[in-house]
Formats: C-alpha cells, sequence, structure tokens
C-alpha cells in the first residue's frame, strides 16, 4: 500500500514541477527577449536553469543517499520556492541580471525533482518497475493542460507582464511543499550506504548503461532543441501567444499521457523495442517541422516530439534501473542525469543562437544526427545480447 501511495503522491509532485516548467518554457524565451542586451541570449535563462540542474545533479543524489529522499525533495523545493520568488521581482524589475539567478534557483529544484522517478523505480520490484516510473512522469498530464492556461492566466497577475507567470511557479513549490511530508520512503540503511560497490567506470561501461545514457540525453537534447524556441518560432511567424501555448500544452500531453501505457508496451515488447519506436516519432516531428510553419505543423510535430521522448526516456530510465544494485543507486543516477541536463544545457542555449541566426529549418536539421545516433545505439546493443544473448541484470 505504501508503494501505490508513494507512486501516487511522486505523480503528484512531478505534476507541480511539470506545471511550472511548462509555465517557464512558455514564457522565459519571451521574457529573455525582452530583458536581455541581445535578443540571441533570449534562451540563456532556460539554459542556465538547465546548465544549474545538470551542476547540482551529483551533489543532490549524494544527499538524499544520506540523508533520504523526502528531506531532498523538500529542500529542492525550498529553493524552488525562492527561485520563483526571485524571478517575479526580477520581472517587475526589469533585471535580466536578476531574472537569470531566479531560473537558477528553480534548476536546483529540477535537479531534485529529476530523481522522483527513480524514487519510484527504487521502491518498485523488477517486474513492475516500468510501471512505477512512467506512472510517476504520468503526473506530467496535468501540467499539460494546467501549465499553458497558468501561463497564459498569470502573466497579467501582476503590474508587470509576466511577472505573475513566475509567482506562479512560486505557487508550485509551495504545494509541493504541502504533498512532500505524507511521502513515506525510508532512509538508506547502513548496510546500504556501506555495502562494497564498484568503480562508477566500470558501471559506466555496461552495455546497457551506455544505451540508455546515450539515449536518455541525446532524447532530451533534440526535443529541448526544437521545444525551447517554438515559441519564438510561432511569435516569428506572426502566430499569437495563446496559440503557442496550445502548441506547447499539446506537447506536454504528449511528452506525458503516453506514460499510462508506456510501462505496458515496455513489460510486452522490451524497452529496445519500446525506444526504437520513440526515435521513429521523433525523427516524424523533423519531418514535419520542416514542411511549413503553419499552426497545424507545430501542433502535429510537437505531438510527435512529445510521444517520441516519451517513448524514448522512459524506454532508457528502466533499461539504465537494471545496471546497477542499490549500494550503487546513488552515483549511477546521477552520472545519468548529469549527462542528460549537460545536453539539455547546451540545447536550450544552442536552440537560441541558431533560431536568430539560421531560422527555425536550422534548428530542425540540428536534431537529425542526434537521433541518427540513437538509433545507432539501439542497434548496436541489440547486436551486443544477440552475441551475449542474455540480458545483463545486477539487482539482487
Amino acid at each position: 500500500m505504501n508503494r501505490r501511495r508513494n507512486v501516487t503522491l511522486l505523480a503528484l509532485c512531478q505534476g507541480l514541477m511539470m506545471t511550472g516548467n511548462v509555465v517557464s518554457v512558455a514564457t522565459s524565451a519571451l521574457v529573455g527577449a525582452a530583458l536581455a542586451p541581445d535578443r540571441s541570449l533570449a534562451t540563456l535563462p532556460l539554459a542556465v536553469q538547465f546548465l544549474v540542474t545538470m551542476v547540482a545533479t551529483f551533489p543532490a543524489s549524494f544527499l538524499m543517499g544520506r540523508l533520504g529522499r523526502r528531506a531532498g525533495f523538500l529542500l529542492g523545493a525550498v529553493l524552488g520556492l525562492g527561485g520563483g520568488a526571485l524571478a517575479t521581482m526580477a520581472v517587475i524589475g526589469s533585471s535580466f541580471a536578476l531574472f537569470v539567478p531566479g531560473v537558477a534557483l528553480v534548476g536546483v529544484f529540477n535537479a531534485f525533482g529529476g530523481f522522483y522517478r527513480f524514487a519510484a523505480a527504487d521502491a518498485a520490484d523488477d517486474e513492475h518497475r516500468g510501471r512505477a516510473i512512467s506512472y510517476v512522469l504520468a503526473g506530467g498530464v496535468a501540467a499539460a493542460f494546467v501549465g499553458p492556461y497558468l501561463a497564459r492566466w498569470s502573466r497579467e497577475w501582476l503590474s508587470t507582464l509576466f511577472a505573475g507567470s513566475y509567482a506562479a511557479m512560486a505557487l508550485m513549490s509551495v504545494l509541493t511543499l504541502v504533498v512532500l511530508p505524507f511521502l513515506d520512503i525510508p532512509r538508506p540503511t547502513p548496510q546500504e550506504r556501506s555495502e562494497p560497490a564498484r568503480p562508477l567506470a566500470m558501471i559506466a561501461r555496461q552495455p546497457e548503461y551506455l544505451t540508455a545514457v546515450v539515449a536518455a540525453m541525446l532524447s532530451y537534447g533534440a526535443m529541448t532543441l526544437v521545444m525551447s524556441v517554438t515559441p519564438l518560432a510561432m511569435e516569428h511567424s506572426r502566430h499569437t501567444f495563446g496559440e503557442a501555448a496550445l502548441v506547447i500544452q499539446w506537447h506536454v500531453v504528449g511528452m506525458f499521457a503516453p506514460a499510462f501505457v508506456t510501462g505496458h508496451l515496455i513489460r510486452r515488447f522490451g524497452s529496445l523495442t519500446v525506444m526504437l519506436w520513440g526515435g521513429v516519432l521523433t525523427a516524424g516531428c523533423v519531418a514535419v517541422n520542416l514542411t511549413g510553419t503553419g499552426v497545424g505543423q507545430f501542433w502535429a510535430a510537437l505531438v510527435l516530439l512529445g510521444v517520441g521522448w516519451n517513448f524514448l526516456f522512459v524506454g532508457a530510465t528502466t533499461l539504465l534501473t537494471d545496471t546497477y544494485t542499490p549500494g550503487e543507486r546513488s552515483k549511477a543516477q546521477a552520472l545519468n542525469d548529469f549527462l542528460v541536463y549537460t545536453t539539455v544545457a547546451l540545447a536550450t542555449l544552442s536552440a537560441g543562437m541558431l533560431q536568430e541566426a539560421l531560422g527555425w529549418r536550422a534548428v530542425n536539421l540540428a536534431a537529425a544526427p542526434m537521433l541518427a545516433v540513437i538509433l545507432a545505439s539501439l542497434a548496436w546493443l541489440r547486436a551486443t545480447r544477440h552475441r551475449r544473448q542474455t540480458p545483463l541484470r545486477v539487482h539482487p
């Protein structure tokens, strides 16, 4: 019963965090363009958010490995509250220099929140691990409907346009602080903290680990590259903010709604097959975006992008959890998320520059090599498993 309650609470926390992130994605490039001294820096605040998430990943994972998941999640939510408040003041004061550290604190919150899915996986047995990960990520479905409406509704809450959007993000952290005390995940035992563990390099050299990390980081990078400048691309194509928010809304639906079935699909067909489907769908997004810039094309492409990301990311996370023991989880999970958010930060920063210098077509073409590497890594692991004939599983 505790497992089911924990998954429900973690899904709720995931939904609150992603609601704030949807608001950030829908508004930060526009706010950045208005506040930055150069429009090419429009996505710098969002890039810094992901960069800080990357840097904070290792400390967050090791802190939770010592103090427990709940303590770490609570600390992250407090920092998220501070970041939302600081960004609100920055928008009111028209300060780009203050806006960047505000969203950076939100990035620390996301570093802790990124482990919601692993918290559910750690408490599940092998058979139900994929489902637990999926159900937690499914909490983002609420964000798909609440986030864009909140972005549009809250931008005029306060006297300065978009200041209320970041006040709303602070509110999401407050609600998270209300939910987290009910989470019941035991702290790591002394035995788990002291049991022998392989060097991180040895863990990372496993074919399953390498493939999981490559798929997670490049799928997230490709998704972020395209998604982060979609509002700017739509503004350039003379579409309204409401239309852009609607496209982002359905993109987030695509990201998280499949999570209700992704775990079942992984159980039936295997992680590699589901990840292959994700790669094909993401390639479909690029193809649609290259056909034109109508609202329908933006909408169809971003839905494909969301579903493709879901299949790739859930599949990669499930695959990763088979490559380490409980005593190794902190460093194995931290390295994965560190590399994921490194890629996301680079993709976010380069997206604004690509969009400003070369346009929407170049942004989409830049995602193609990432997808090619993902598909090549899946083929390599399938060939490796065929030679080995049995997949690696190290869970006791």
